[in-house]
């Protein structure tokens, strides 16, 4: 699958590669009320990532159910809506909305958000809060709750156990770490808001290892994430737990990379005689 925020809304894409080979697509953060997203500069390449700093700029849930849901509800895969907000009740009014689509399957619950009424820590970063929005969601919205968990945490696997117990039916990780870049000519942070996400193939280590950690905690699925630029990548995550993977910041570098991803998968197992890559998810033979 493609990570939210790095494949639009699947459109731009679409010219590029046939959509219906992907397991899904995660569209970008959405939320209540429309945003602007934060000033410019908010995007800085770093030595194998990338920092960004966009801010969920979008129109609003109400834009997208009138004007983007009808034309992505055509494409032959599986499309999901990232779900933002500030406070609980945001994320609720959010996913009510997104809830009677037909063609909508699932959410992704995007805990990293800062919690407005909480001083601005990050839902996902302690147990409760995880907890309550997910609880509160959970009420709303009937069909599959997936929680993106933020890896900014000092156990990753205290907060999947938290969403876990409130009823999210899959976790996704990891989002981005917090990271920052200087220009040392102008002496100036390289993004407007300071820090920034760190994506792309230098967070894949870290991930892989929460990934792991997460699998041996929860019994709910594990979708994996965080640097994932090539087959061996994706297997690697799926040994470690995965049952789905979803490939972000390397939509950038390559249009098709999630398609190639997919071949070389199937390549994979026929040569090593696997008839379903579920066989592989944890099958890790250690030394």
């Amino acid at each position: 699958m493609t990570a939210s925020g790095t494949f639009g809304y699947g459109t731009e894409y679409a010219e590029f590669i046939d959509l219906g080979r992907l397991g899904g697509v995660f569209v970008k953060g959405t939320t209540l009320e429309p945003r602007q997203g934060n000033d410019y500069p908010r995007m800085a390449e770093t030595p194998s990532g990338m920092l960004n700093s966009v801010g969920l700029q979008n129109k609003g849930v109400d834009y997208f159910v009138e004007h983007l849901y009808p034309v992505i509800s055509e494409y032959d895969t599986h499309m999901i809506v990232n779900v933002s907000g500030s406070t609980i009740e945001d994320y609720v009014a959010c996913a009510e909305k997104l809830a009677g689509l037909e063609k909508m399957p699932a959410i992704e619950l995007n805990i990293s958000c800062p919690n407005v009424k909480e001083g601005g820590m990050a839902f996902g970063t302690s147990c409760a809060s995880a907890a309550s929005v997910t609880k509160a969601v959970r009420e709303v919205f009937p069909k599959t709750l997936i929680v993106k968990l933020s890896p900014n945490v000092t156990d990753i696997t205290e907060i999947a156990q938290a969403v876990e117990a409130e009823g999210a039916d899959a976790v996704s990780l990891v989002n981005t770490f917090l990271g920052m870049a200087i220009d040392v000519e102008r002496r100036t942070p390289k993004l407007s808001t300071i820090t920034g996400g760190l994506s792309g193939p230098c967070i894949k280590p870290i991930a892989l290892r929460m990934v792991w950690q997460v699998f041996h905690a929860v019994k709910i699925p594990i979708i994996g994430m965080g640097g994932i630029a090539s087959w061996q990548d994706a297997i690697e995550f799926i040994l470690a737990g995965s049952v789905a993977v979803q490939v972000g910041t390397y939509n950038f570098i390559d249009p098709e990379a999630s398609v190639k991803i997919v071949e070389g998968i199937n390549d994979y197992l026929e040569r090593h005689n696997i008839s379903s890559v579920n066989e592989l998810v944890g099958n890790i033979e250690y030394l």
